[in-house]
């Protein structure tokens, strides 16, 4: 149940304040906060509540605004709830009407606002504030001037793209720790089938089993053999356990729900397991490396730090200075099969074809440069097959394209670094997207903010220099 609140949000002056203390409208957070169309995202955010019963949801100003706090600072959820009851303008950011010393909500509803603000609620967000900004209200006259001209408009504007792989936190994948992790959580079950079912309690040789785990573990250098051997232990311990648990079913006892998906999980790890084993490879479908998340995927990057990485990879395009995620999936996928849709999706909002793409080598497909080549469109880098013998360069163009496209590396390292996109920490598969849209969202309120910074930095620093200049035997003062 959702119910849309009568009363807005106050004013920073009308915001209740403790004795003696004076909020400063220029605060970031006062400044962030009216540039969030609260009042139009709310009414999409209570469509997402079907039924007119229960317990009344918290508003999504505060669900969205807690959220934004705790990927600006990176918090944890207990943290991000101590924070906001600790500070007066985080607690006028997601909209209590005064300052309180209370908790404004449990830790636990981080997960609940999270699943609820879904990765397309808030790209259409990130669409209205970006909008607001590109687009401002004009009068009624301009908007008829423009119409007649809608049919002659030529392509505008550049948008750059690029892929990237946002990384989750896990351990990093090997067979036995896997299998080891696997073996344990089946040694559990049996535990809890066996409560229900009584008699002789089978065995399980864990003590066995885990002393060979210890042995290939603590080795510093394994050879592959040793490895193998070490695996085909493990799948004899698992092949075991696992008879246990479908003897015992077909007895009567029942898992619960979450031992039954996990028992799913692990019997996929098992048969990936066992083919690898089998065919002597270390590829095959849909791998599985990690248990808690299942729906991750190895990614293969090939950079020098890390050539591959296991989390969500992602498409995201600039324009303008601001930042849209195109596509987010676990699976490693050809993201020059998703350019096309990208520039589509560039005319719906602007109504015409970009000017310039600057893209990667990869995005360079024959597909890709018939398109482009149809709408006029000027798709960096060189032409495909060996260069003519008349061909001309032009490398003045070929550097500005390049020096230009620099600034979607920027912004991913930014991300990465500042916003949360350099580790996923979320264990979900829908709160995982939420976290990447939720960093793409946070970096655009930042670059909007950046001038109102700027400004506070020109004048703290005019400030001192006056005063300095002002206690000095010159007397001398600088002015605007």
């Amino acid at each position: 149940m959702y119910k849309i609140e009568k009363n807005k949000q106050l004013s920073i002056s009308d915001f209740g304040q403790s004795l003696g203390f004076k909020m400063n409208p220029n605060n970031r957070w006062v400044k962030k906060s009216a540039l969030i169309p609260w009042n139009d995202i709310e009414v999409k955010y209570a469509s997402l509540f079907k039924s007119d019963k229960g317990n009344v949801a918290k508003p999504l100003r505060m669900a969205l605004g807690s959220l934004l706090i705790q990927i600006e600072y990176d918090f944890s959820d207990v943290e991000t709830v101590f924070q906001i009851q600790e500070t007066p303008y985080l607690q006028y950011f997601i909209g209590l009407p005064e300052c309180q010393e209370e908790k404004p909500f449990d830790p636990s509803l981080m997960v609940h606002f999270r699943k609820r603000l879904s990765k397309e609620v808030l790209m259409e967000i990130n669409e209205m504030i970006i909008s607001a900004q590109e687009n401002p209200k004009d009068d009624d006259d301009n908007n008829n001037d423009n119409e007649g001209e809608g049919n002659l408009a030529k392509n505008n504007g550049t948008m750059i793209v690029d892929a990237t792989c946002a990384p989750s936190q896990i351990k990093y994948p090997q067979d036995t720790e896997l299998l080891n992790d696997c073996r344990e959580k089946l040694e559990d079950m049996i535990d809890d089938l066996h409560k229900q079912v009584g008699g002789k309690k089978p065995r399980t040789y864990r003590k066995n089993a885990r002393k060979d785990y210890l042995n290939i573990a603590r080795k510093k250098k394994k050879s592959a053999n040793v490895i193998r051997k070490a695996i085909r232990k493990q799948l004899g311990y698992i092949r075991r356990d696992m008879g246990y648990i479908e003897a015992m079913q077909q007895s009567g006892a029942v898992l619960t729900k979450k031992q039954e998906k996990h028992l799913d999980v692990l019997r996929t790890l098992v048969s990936q397991q066992q083919y690898m084993y089998d065919t002597r490879t270390h590829k095959v479908e849909n791998r599985i490396v990690s248990i808690s998340q299942p729906y991750l995927r190895p990614i293969v990057r090939g950079k020098a730090k890390a050539p591959v990485e296991f989390g969500t990879k992602l498409d995201i395009s600039v324009v303008n200075g601001y930042c849209r995620l195109e596509k987010a999936s676990f699976d490693a996928y050809n993201e020059g099969e998703y350019l096309i849709e990208m520039i589509e999706k560039y005319k719906a909002r602007t109504g015409v074809y970009p000017e310039r793409v600057l893209a990667d080598k990869i995005y360079r497909n024959r597909e890709n440069l018939r398109f482009c080549k149809e709408n006029n469109i000027q798709l960096s880098g060189p032409s495909l097959g060996r260069p003519k013998k008349d061909a001309v360069l032009d490398k003045k163009q070929e550097y500005i394209d390049n020096c230009d496209r620099v600034e979607v590396e920027r912004k991913y390292g930014l991300a990465k670094s500042k916003f949360g996109l350099g580790l996923i920490r979320t264990r979900l598969a829908e709160t995982n997207h939420t976290t990447i849209a939720l960093s793409i969202l946070a970096m655009n309120l930042s670059k909007i903010l950046l001038p109102f910074f700027m400004n506070f930095v020109f004048e703290l620093v005019k400030i001192k220099i006056n005063h300095f200049f002002s206690n000095s035997p010159e007397k001398l003062v600088i002015v605007q």
